[in-house]
């Protein structure tokens, strides 16, 4: 019974800083745009990035 003394002040306490967190994120704005992520990877440009100087191009061999 003693373990509760410390456990249910613990277990309100990081309910507290889970709550403060999410109201925080909230406020902030991190919930504003859940779907543009995904579709900035559906509608890429899909440009091939260019081979940098300093890594020889892969050759294309035919058997």
């Amino acid at each position: 019974m003693t373990s509760l003394l410390f456990l249910i002040p613990i277990a309100l306490g990081m309910g507290l800083l889970g709550l403060a967190a999410f109201l925080w994120s909230v406020r902030s704005g991190q919930f504003e745009d859940l779907d543009g992520a995904g579709a900035r990877v559906l509608f890429d440009d899909g440009h091939p990035l260019p081979v940098p100087a300093s890594q020889p191009a892969k050759e294309k061999h035919c058997d």
